[in-house]
């Protein structure tokens, strides 16, 4: 094997961890990988790992079918309870040699449970036999004791009789074990049965996926007509160190598989993402999202404007980005968050980035657009205005200037002639045109000045709307910068599944093929 299940299986776990954590995995699909169990036969023995450790066989099966019998039968007295007080039991029975301590055993188990029954037989020391509690009783215990139990088990022993071999409750806990195990099926008290139910067991058998299953019948109360020796030296046989190994294999190749397809599934949601599906959709969206806002914020901006015309440093009630906005920017926010769902994207990836950016904007919108419309009043009007403005001003002062050093020259010219010629001086009407001239030098430019300066409540009218579209502008850029970077983090998460995914592949060396006729048939898959 090139990797480890274990490792491979922390590996996804932790990978599975990252990816919920930045919402790009649901905590209900990755469920199944956190229950991937690393529990084995082999970590009964981990203490140890030089000596060849038993082979863990467990008797399995419905009540009444004669587990218990079968076990006392194998050690030639009492070990396990049977008969009338059997279903109420909750406890294991352990029978193994004596050379094996029950300390090297995990805690985990429920010891306290478990009733031990030792042996000297050296004939048996590689074999450990488990007496289970009945699970279908009515103890709900029962069964929760024998899924304690089962990961640590190499053989099952599936016990039937010929009343209960069709029990539901029996086929479906082999149906959810499948090939977890090496199973061998015994029809016990054979001495009630007819081979017709034989064959129709075996029937049962094929349509669960045992292709030629392993099945024998044995009777405690004529045991010299059953083949309970046979079933002996089927487990002897699977005892050896090389079956051993090669049932770990197979049992390491099945879990792999498993491991494999769980993060298959994980990869084939998160390349459902349609991160340029999402976006067209906003674009479109946010288009009337533009139109919609300053429609619905005019009144506010009218009202706050003609305040700040008439007294810029007053303080006022008006509310620029007020609850409307807040509630039609959640509308939006809501609408993206519903759209993901349809783009196969998790709306956890997304929610805390937009929640935490809505509220950013609800709180510096409103000073951002009353500051941009403060700013406008500081330069009313466009360049052209601004221009003529000065200009207009600069002429109130030239032009009236000019006026009077044109009326002073005529006024010095005329003296200087009458004085001369000892005609007449300057005469009213010269007075007249001369006030006159002077008037309009200034007034014209005067009017001017006044008919080009710009309204100071549309400039701060304007000023407000330039804030709101710097507003939209900065949430839009900052809306799709989280977008792209939970693409670019959904496609990091993906890469670093697919690299997973192939330590997933099973080594070569673990073909079926190699298995002996013994071990194809007695697994599954």
């Amino acid at each position: 094997m090139a990797y480890e299940y274990s490792d491979l299986l922390a590996q996804a776990q932790s990978w599975a961890q990252t990816a919920i954590a930045q919402g790009h995995l649901q905590d209900t699909s990755a469920r199944e990988l956190f229950e991937l169990d690393l529990r084995s036969p082999e970590q009964l023995f981990a203490s140890q790992p030089a000596q060849p450790r038993p082979l863990i066989v467990a008797f399995i099966g419905g009540t009444g079918v004669g587990k218990s019998s079968l076990l006392n039968r194998l050690a030639g007295q009492a070990v396990a309870k049977a008969g009338i007080e059997r279903p109420t039991s909750r406890e294991v029975t352990l029978y193994h040699h004596r050379s094996l301590h029950l300390q090297q055993l995990p805690a985990n188990l429920p010891l306290d449970k478990t009733k031990l029954a030792l042996h000297d037989n050296p004939q048996n020391s590689h074999i450990v036999w488990i007496d289970m509690p009945d699970f279908d009783s009515i103890e709900l215990a029962n069964k929760t004791l024998v899924l304690e139990w089962l990961p640590h088990i190499d053989v099952l022993l599936y016990v039937v009789s010929p009343e209960r071999y069709r029990d539901n409750k029996a086929w479906q806990l082999l149906k959810a074990e499948g090939g977890k195990h090496a199973w061998l099926f015994v029809m016990n008290q054979w001495d009630r049965a007819v081979p017709s139910q034989l064959e129709d067991f075996k029937q049962q058998l094929s349509k669960a996926g045992f292709t030629d299953p392993l099945v024998l019948y044995t009777s405690c109360t004529e045991p010299d007509a059953d083949r309970f020796s046979e079933l002996l030296e089927q487990l002897n046989a699977l005892s050896s160190q090389q079956t051993m190994l090669q049932m770990g294999q197979h049992n390491e190749r099945l879990r792999l598989q498993a491991l494999a397809k769980l993060l298959q599934r994980f990869s084939q949601n998160l390349d459902r993402q349609d991160f340029t599906g999402l976006q067209q959709h906003f674009a479109e969206n946010w288009q009337q999202a533009e139109v919609t806002f300053p429609q619905g914020l005019a009144w506010a901006f009218h009202a706050y404007s003609e305040a700040l015309a008439n007294r810029p440093d007053a303080k006022t009630d008006i509310v620029v980005w007020d609850a409307w906005a807040r509630t039609r920017l959640g509308d939006v926010l809501e609408d993206l968050l519903q759209q993901a769902d349809q783009y196969h994207i998790a709306s956890k990836a997304l929610k805390p980035r937009l929640e935490t950016l809505k509220n950013a904007i609800n709180k510096n919108a409103a000073q951002q657009i009353e500051l941009a419309g403060r700013q406008a009043l500081l330069k009313p009007g466009n360049g052209l205005q601004r221009f003529l403005m000065h200009l207009t001003s600069l002429f109130e002062t030239l032009l009236p200037i000019l006026a009077m050093l044109i009326v002073g020259y005529q006024v010095f010219s005329g003296y200087y002639h009458s004085a001369a010629e000892s005609s007449a001086y300057l005469g009213v009407d010269f007075a007249v045109h001369s006030i006159l001239l002077i008037a309009l030098s200034w007034l014209i430019p005067f009017f001017l000045h006044k008919k080009l300066q710009p309204s100071l409540q549309k400039a701060a009218l304007q000023g407000l709307h330039k804030g709101l579209i710097q507003v939209l502008s900065g949430f839009k850029a900052e809306l799709e910068q989280v977008v792209l970077e939970t693409e670019q983090g959904s496609k990091a998460c993906r890469h670093k599944l697919r690299k997973l995914a192939e330590k997933t592949e099973a080594d070569d060396s673990l073909d079926t093929g190699s298995q002996d006729d013994l071990l194809k048939r007695v697994l599954i898959g």
